[in-house]
């Protein structure tokens, strides 16, 4: 597991909208921290496959991000991603109740919502307010890989009424929902319990409301439509066994590594699933420095999944932690023989071989990862760290170029594309690559001025 702080990106190419756009003040740039592990994102996938089928989204390009925060959030900020937060995911109870979440989330893309409200600010007066977040929406309404979003904060006021639903948005995001859960054969209770945990918001001031009640306005209305909802059409749905198993994986996962090891080793045994348990127990006796009961943990789990690559993944994270370097590399190398496409394994693989000193094997796993997701900030420094030992400076200038435009730092992204463009053959990909950072990063460094 990773937590990355990132600013509000969506991707390098989005970049070149910054030339019609005017910048946020440096001193009103906000960051938040994305929780990146294959594991928790593998399992909210499996929650959500059914509900984006059913909502006629591709559920292989639209992704479940988690959002490192203990408040009540989830909200949508392009048409390729969902954004949860962790605080969320803790509260809820029960995985209908998280589906209900996603299948609201998801009806926002489908029916529109976004694309609309990108179109409107692309004529507002007041759009060089909004600065560089909105500036990266628009890139992603155009969809392919501009469309990729990275992360969202609702720290600013111009941010937050962009995220903001009207009454009308939310009343028809909540009929597609049923509809998604429906189809799905998910019980409907999930929606109505979901709705009625933040019953009585709409009483409190705003600095006390939570995140989610200000950019999804609650009504009675709605509480009852969902009600009626559960009425109509019942809630016959039987408990999926695999949607209730991801469930708890992905709450156990998150609270071992986010609550103290003391909490999570008192509360493991209430755990019905045992490799979940063993799990939990893994992490926190690794966070306790205890290699060897973490280690035995990881053992009795994987011994209960034998083919589960994110238990070996998990493996392998630990080894690397407590630097037992060549036993991560050879763990690592199964996780990746059982999920060979999944981009976070790769880049953990890339990882471990790199402080083995297997350079060009490091490199060649790497940029396998960066292929599958080029997002991925902590990736994109290991990179350019296998770039630059193995003598390819240019390559390495590259790669920290797009790192820096991924997080919000033009001035220091201008630097190394200068230095790429210098060093690399002029016309060869990574001249390309460097050169569109350059000139988006030109252009952003000016209007800053």
């Amino acid at each position: 597991m990773a937590f990355e702080r990132v600013f509000r990106l969506a991707s390098i190419p989005a970049l070149f909208l910054l030339s019609a756009i005017y910048l946020f003040a440096a001193s009103s740039a906000s960051a938040i921290t994305l929780l990146r592990d294959p594991d928790i994102e593998n399992g909210l996938e499996e929650l959500a496959f059914p509900i984006l089928r059913a909502a006629g989204l591709n559920p292989r390009r639209v992704k479940l991000l988690v959002v490192d925060d203990s408040s009540l959030n989830a909200f949508v900020f392009d048409h390729n991603a969902i954004f949860i937060h962790s605080g969320l995911i803790e509260k809820v109870q029960r995985a209908d109740v998280l589906q209900a979440v996603i299948a609201h989330e998801a009806a926002h893309i489908a029916n529109g919502h976004i694309a609309r409200r990108i179109g409107n600010l692309e004529n507002a007066q007041t759009l060089s307010k909004l600065g560089f977040a909105l500036s990266l929406l628009a890139a992603a309404a155009g969809g392919g890989d501009a469309a990729a979003g990275i992360a969202a904060g609702t720290q600013t006021s111009a941010l937050r009424g962009f995220l903001k639903h009207t009454r009308a948005e939310e009343s028809a995001a909540d009929n597609s929902a049923a509809s998604y859960l429906r189809w799905s054969d998910i019980p409907l209770q999930g929606l109505v319990d979901l709705h009625r945990t933040f019953a009585g918001q709409e009483l409190l001031s705003v600095e006390r409301q939570d995140p989610y009640m200000q950019s999804h306005p609650l009504t009675r209305d709605r509480i009852r439509n969902a009600e009626a909802f559960l009425e109509a059409y019942g809630n016959a749905a039987p408990v999926n066994p695999n949607a209730e198993y991801w469930f708890a994986r992905v709450r156990g996962k998150i609270s071992a590594f986010s609550r103290s090891s003391k909490w999570t080793l008192g509360r493991a045994a209430e755990e019905q699933n045992r490799d979940i348990r063993m799990m939990r127990e893994a992490i926190a006796w690794h966070r306790d420095r205890n290699l060897a009961r973490a280690r035995s943990a990881i053992d009795a789990a994987i011994a209960e999944r034998p083919d589960d690559a994110y238990y070996v993944e998990l493996k392998g994270q630990i080894l690397m932690e407590h630097r037992q370097t060549q036993a991560a590399v050879a763990t690592y190398e199964q996780a990746v023989d059982l999920a060979p496409n999944n981009a976070l394994i790769l880049a953990g693989y890339g990882r471990a071989l790199l402080s083995a000193g297997q350079n060009k094997a490091a490199l060649d796993a790497l940029e396998r990862a960066r292929a599958r997701d080029y997002r991925d900030i902590r990736m994109l420094r290991d990179l350019a760290v296998a770039y630059s030992k193995l003598g390819n400076d240019g390559m390495a200038s590259v790669v920290t170029a797009e790192r820096y435009a991924l997080q919000g730092r033009p001035e220091d992204a201008l630097i190394h594309a200068k230095r790429a463009v210098g060093a690399l053959p002029t016309g060869s990909p990574g001249w390309q690559r460097a050169q569109d950072v350059l000139l988006a990063s030109e252009r952003s460094v000016k209007r800053k001025r």
